[in-house]
């Protein structure tokens, strides 16, 4: 018999029983056991929705006994993804999670507390919003949306069903990052007024895609989910839907740019912009599958006269700025070079007057993977859900931060530049530019709110 749902739910909210007088030995336990007993009321139940290159980010803080977690689900519409998920995860814990590819059956499960969703990036705010609908907290990879107006409804998402929504920009949870940023903002360098975002990648050659029938264990019909529906084209399920035209996803400023831009924003103070002006081009393999630019400089000017640049290089990965992807912030007094791997702050003359490494493990621009961040981004998800911990990213700061990507695109796309409401980032210069804020949904579809 199922344990009452709203009980358990209330213990997840209070600390989890005193246990000040016992003792592993005591109890004749071993540490699995142990961590079974303890707290199975503060116990979370997940469930991760998407197991491509982020499941390694979700192994460590899943599998510590620590997080008090249980894992239930493994969900993806490719087989081959789950049978890999499932046996990474057979490694490390003493239990086996359900293989299930339907969103759907996850989602209606009443035992489970939060998923996290790492599908591709149509997916990531419909999902959420499905899940919280029915009573699913989320943790969404970034974009946290395919296009601005669903970013304006995760929010109300969240607010409607009082879910905590995290976006994976996981270096919010970063110490280094929190630790600089922190000084920033009580003045080690002066008023600060600019900050450079960059990233620089060496990506190659993308198959054109043609027509064929879905890869053997591919549910094609749910991987379009929302989006309108289309015939397979060869090797669109993998990493490449990303440059294959907008149904699907965002291009690297939605899949990369968000991450630096989001530190540029929260070391500037800065919401939404009042202008974004755009050069962007496709200049590497002009023959080959790939649909979108693949080189773009942007520049995000904000009330109060502060700025934010985005340098971004797919295809050439010269380090102008001495790393792959990081941000560098200008203040009347000096400036700081950060990224996931630590930081450094200099005078205004040039001179290094401090500086701090993490030793983290995902501080370059590798596909996928996990880290420290990751870490301590997931379980500040866990905490917040329990109300433990302040959330290191509510769904309005990511949501905020993936526009400056969504409005960015817009110009390219438009080849114009976009004058912006500041009180909400609504273009208010070019209704061509603004019928991009939404998307065409497939049938049914379509968001409820």
């Amino acid at each position: 018999m199922k344990k009452d749902k709203n009980s358990r739910r209330e213990f997840l909210k209070k600390s989890a029983l005193g246990a000040a007088g016992l003792t592993i030995a005591g109890m004749g336990m071993s540490p699995k056991s142990y961590a079974g007993i303890m707290g199975a009321n503060d116990r979370l139940n997940v469930a991760i929705i998407g197991l491509g290159r982020r499941l390694g980010a979700y192994i460590p803080p899943i599998a510590d006994a620590k997080s008090n977690v249980r894992l239930l689900y493994l969900c993806d519409v490719m087989q081959s993804q789950m049978d890999n998920a499932a046996k990474r995860f057979g490694e490390v814990l003493d239990y086996s999670p359900t293989l299930e590819e339907d969103f759907f059956k996850v989602i209606d499960d009443k035992d489970v507390d939060a998923v996290f969703l790492a599908t591709p990036d149509h997916w990531h705010a419909p999902g959420t919003w499905l899940a919280n609908a029915a009573g699913k907290h989320v943790y969404v990879e970034k974009p946290c949306s395919h296009n601005p107006y669903e970013g304006e409804l995760l929010v109300k998402s969240r607010d409607r069903y009082g879910k905590v929504i995290q976006m994976g920009n996981q270096q919010r949870s970063s110490l280094e990052t929190n630790e600089i940023i922190n000084e920033i903002h009580n003045g080690a360098i002066g008023e600060v007024y600019m900050a450079k975002a960059f990233y620089s990648n060496a990506r190659g050659r993308v198959i054109n895609p043609t027509k064929a029938a879905p890869p053997q264990g591919l549910n094609w019909e749910l991987w379009q989910g929302p989006a309108p529906r289309k015939a397979y084209e060869h090797n669109t399920w993998d990493y490449n839907w990303h440059w294959y035209g907008w149904d699907y996803g965002t291009a690297e400023t939605g899949n990369n740019a968000v991450h630096e831009l989001d530190v540029a924003r929260w070391a500037l103070k800065v919401d939404f912009p009042e202008a974004v002006m755009v050069n962007s081009g496709k200049y590497h393999w002009p023959d080959d599958g790939w649909t979108m630019y693949d080189t773009m400089d942007a520049t995000f000017r904000f009330p109060g006269n502060k700025i934010i640049k985005w340098d971004g290089k797919s295809r050439n990965s010269h380090k102008t700025y001495g790393s792959g992807r990081g941000t560098i912030i200008y203040g009347t007094e000096g400036s700081v070079w950060v990224d996931r791997g630590g930081y450094k702050l200099f005078d205004r003359n040039g001179s290094l007057i401090k500086e701090k490494h993490s030793g983290s493990s995902e501080g370059g621009t590798q596909l996928g993977g996990g880290g420290s961040m990751s870490t301590r981004h997931a379980r500040n998800f866990f905490e917040a859900i329990r109300g433990k911990e302040k959330q290191h990213s509510p769904i309005d700061e990511g949501a905020t931060s993936t526009l400056l990507g969504h409005l960015a695109n817009i110009s390219s796309r438009t080849g114009e530049s976009l004058i912006c409401d500041p009180k909400n980032g609504h273009i208010t210069n070019s209704y061509k530019a603004m019928e991009l804020w939404e998307r065409t949904y497939e049938k049914g579809w379509e968001p409820k709110f």
